[in-house]
């Protein structure tokens, strides 16, 4: 496989030329800006759009490469081609023995963070010029080799721009509520200025984002027309883009995650997708230990692509998506990570800034599965989350080959949660 089949796109950096530019449905308004690391939302026939997998490979690799030139002071590629942090390395809980050795390689550290909630600490040091990042990680490893330490990656929005399945009751206590790690979100628009919870991130400040707004209201959003899977539901919401080219690293991630373990919140949504980190995967495995019903995106790399994280980590809820006809979206990746199915073509979303958008991409299904499990888990439990989980996998409607497959997993779940475009615009304009 070539390298730049595994690069990542960074989040709303994404440069207006290299994205498609699609006619708009008649009535309803675009949503710009749409990516799901190749393509996030469409409004014609995918056979026109994405006529072969270079087309796919071709997009990403242009938009990967303006954005290196563009932001090269804070982003590079790691030796798969990953975007990663510009010369930062993330030590995990290092001993004195292994700061020694990073100093003497000439590493400074830049910060230390420790998240009690996780039983984590991190370490972040900085490459000195004379080293590459890569090869000052293969000098410390190679000088302590326990320490467990990785790039500082970045995670890209896995898309850009209602009651579901049944599901037994579980007698739930306490208020609903939903975790997002995405962007930020324009709680102004109507559909969100009704929901309560809390934010996270960007020293407090609001960076309202497309793509956060988007997932958002199909988490929690009302009004006329629009409702999504928990409309009644708190969201707490953790922004770790804040619109920087190097937003979405492995630490914001994780910090984030930190945030929802202290405001126990049980079900989180994460519509990012990137490669394997050290960090972020003990930071999903704490959370998993915990009972959090972690809801990821599977990405949209196609079928044949190395599975994307967090989706791919052992207890996390893989979602990918389908059209209304049923059908995985091509672009769709596939494997064991894939649990549950749900609507991911042409789906309303809210627009930040006001009005709505259309959507595509596996990162518009993992929503409307999040919110569907938030209505049943109100507190972190194991036992309760391996339960809630299993009713909605039983009530799913199985796909393809018979019983769990790479394609589908356990089968299709809210597919009376997808607002179709045309039906929101006609009841909006009564």
């Amino acid at each position: 496989m070539k390298p730049l089949l595994a690069l990542t796109l960074a989040a709303l950096a994404v440069p207006a030329q290299a994205q498609l530019r699609l006619p708009q449905l008649p009535g309803v308004s675009r949503l710009p800006g749409v990516v799901d690391r190749v393509v996030d939302r469409v409004v014609q026939p995918l056979p026109e759009l994405l006529s072969s997998a270079t087309q796919l490979v071709d997009l990403r690799a242009t938009t990967v490469r303006d954005l290196l030139q563009r932001h090269s002071d804070v982003v590079e590629a790691d030796p798969r081609g990953e975007l990663m942090r510009r010369r930062e390395l993330v030590l995990l809980s290092p001993s004195a023995a292994a700061l020694a050795a990073a100093a003497a390689l000439g590493l400074v550290k830049l910060r230390e963070e420790a998240w009690p909630e996780l039983e984590l600490r991190e370490v972040v040091l900085s490459v000195p010029a004379s080293l590459g990042t890569a090869e000052a990680l293969d000098k410390l490893r190679a000088a302590q080799p326990d320490l467990q330490a990785d790039f500082n990656h970045l995670y890209s929005r896995s898309g850009e721009l209602a009651p579901g399945a049944a599901v037994a009751p579980a007698k739930p206590r306490g208020p609903v509520r939903v975790g997002l790690i995405d962007g930020g979100v324009d709680r102004r628009h109507t559909a969100l200025r009704h929901a309560a919870g809390g934010s996270f991130g960007c020293a407090g400040s609001v960076v309202a984002s497309e793509h956060g707004t988007a997932i958002a209201s199909l988490l929690v959003g009302r009004d006329r027309g629009f409702a999504g899977a928990s409309p009644k539901a708190e969201l707490f919401a953790a922004d770790v883009y804040c619109d920087k080219p190097d937003g979405g690293s492995a630490e914001e991630v994780v910090r984030a995650l930190a945030w929802m373990a202290r405001e126990r919140v049980a079900v989180i949504n994460l519509s990012l997708v990137g490669p394997p980190n050290r960090l972020l995967e003990q930071g999903v495995a704490a959370l998993v230990k915990r009972g959090h019903l972690l809801v990821a995106a599977v990405g949209n790399d196609g079928p044949a692509a190395p599975p994307l994280f967090p989706a791919s980590y052992a207890g996390v809820v893989g979602v990918t998506g389908v059209n209304p006809s049923r059908r995985v979206l091509p672009e769709a990746a596939q494997g064991p990570q894939v649990l549950l199915t749900a609507p991911g073509a042409d789906v309303a979303v809210a627009r930040s800034g006001g009005g709505y958008g259309i959507a595509r991409g596996t990162s518009f299904a993992a929503p409307l599965v999040a919110g569907l499990l938030a209505a049943e888990l109100r507190e972190p439990d194991p036992a309760a989350a391996a339960a809630v989980l299993e009713r909605l996998a039983a009530a799913a409607i199985d796909l393809g080959a018979p019983g769990r497959d790479p394609v589908y997993g356990r089968g299709l779940v809210a597919e009376d949660l997808r607002v179709v475009p045309e039906q929101l615009q006609a009841r909006q304009a009564r």
